[in-house]
């Protein structure tokens, strides 16, 4: 089960069964694995792609990536994977879709950072 012995407590202290428990945990578990599609498919197919990623010596609010890749795995509510670039990568330690156009990444080091990621420079 996906919940910690804390959460499975709270839960059945506000009245849900086991199995209710149960199948709660089983739909977060779901909702992971199809918010990590969703991201794949964002980046599928995509040359280029702009963020708000925070760059050093950068004079531009908006960064424009090319993206080679997209890999990520789901684990019970945890998200993770790697997002290539052109001559560099970073951990992928979450994410969610924000739009049809945009996702938000939780990255990992070096970048230590919540990134929107976009096909419409002007949404950032």
């Amino acid at each position: 089960m996906h919940f910690d012995q804390r959460t499975q407590q709270a839960l059945r202290e506000a009245g849900l069964s086991t199995d209710e428990i149960g199948a709660a945990s089983e739909r977060v578990v779901e909702a992971t694995a199809e918010t990590a599609d969703a991201i794949e498919d964002f980046f599928d197919g995509l040359d280029t792609v702009h963020s708000d990623m925070d760059i050093a010596h950068s004079a531009s609010d908006v960064v424009e990536h090319e993206v080679e890749y997209v890999d990520l795995y789901t684990h019970a509510a945890d998200l993770r994977g790697y997002l290539k670039f052109d001559g560099w990568g970073v951990y992928v330690e979450g994410g969610r879709v924000l739009t049809d156009d945009t996702v938000e990444l939780t990255l990992g080091p070096t970048v230590h950072d919540r990134v929107r990621f976009t096909t419409d420079p002007d949404s950032l």
